[in-house]
């Protein structure tokens, strides 16, 4: 489980792409200081395992079903990624809970600065329109938000001066394509509505 609050801003150094498959080595070091073999780490908010390190890397792969949910297989290498260690039991919860599973991705369709923060609206797939809702929670990128605003076929999020530099979507330019995990509680509450 994750919180969406960005620890790390790391580096793709390195992409192995094989048929159906890549192998990611990602250049960082906060996440790596009590990081194992076998741990999670969110990705741009895709819950990735930890498959090999060193005191500035480490790698892992992603499979076939990871690149048709994610924005994963889009990044090259100097690509900059938002880095989250899986959540410790009995720490503060700063955004909300997360899987590090992607529903889908959105688009970057605008950015309108303010005086001291950017509202940045994205496009929404249909599918996942049902769960976004406003003052609610979601994660673009592995960075939990508030959504600020939502319309038909986007949603918008304000960031404040803290995200728009310790995060990628505060830099992600229009038209860029970003990861979506929408709220796991309004899901389970959908399925149980419906039996």
């Amino acid at each position: 489980m994750f919180t969406g609050i960005v620890e790390e801003l790391g580096v793709i150094n390195a992409i192995e792409r094989g048929s159906d498959s890549i192998t990611l080595t990602i250049g960082c070091e906060k996440v790596l200081s009590d990081a194992h073999h076998g741990d999670s780490i969110a990705v741009n908010g895709v819950c990735l395992t930890v498959v090999d390190q060193g005191t500035d890397y480490f790698t892992a792969d992603l499979m076939q079903e990871t690149l048709d949910r994610s924005s994963l297989g889009q990044v090259e290498v100097g690509s900059r990624v938002n880095l989250e260690r899986a959540t410790a039991v009995g720490q503060r919860l700063g955004g909300h809970i997360m899987q590090g599973h992607v529903d889908g991705t959105g688009e970057v369709l605008s950015r309108t600065p303010g005086e001291r923060w950017e509202v940045v609206r994205i496009s929404l797939p249909e599918s996942l329109d049902r769960y976004v809702v406003e003052k609610g929670s979601i994660a673009v990128d592995g960075t939990s938000l508030t959504v600020s605003a939502i319309g038909p076929g986007y949603f918008e999020v304000s960031l404040i001066p803290t995200t728009l530099t310790d995060s990628i979507v505060g830099q992600a330019p229009v038209g860029a394509i970003v990861n979506l995990e929408v709220d796991v509680l309004a899901k389970y509450v959908e399925k149980m509505i419906e039996r």
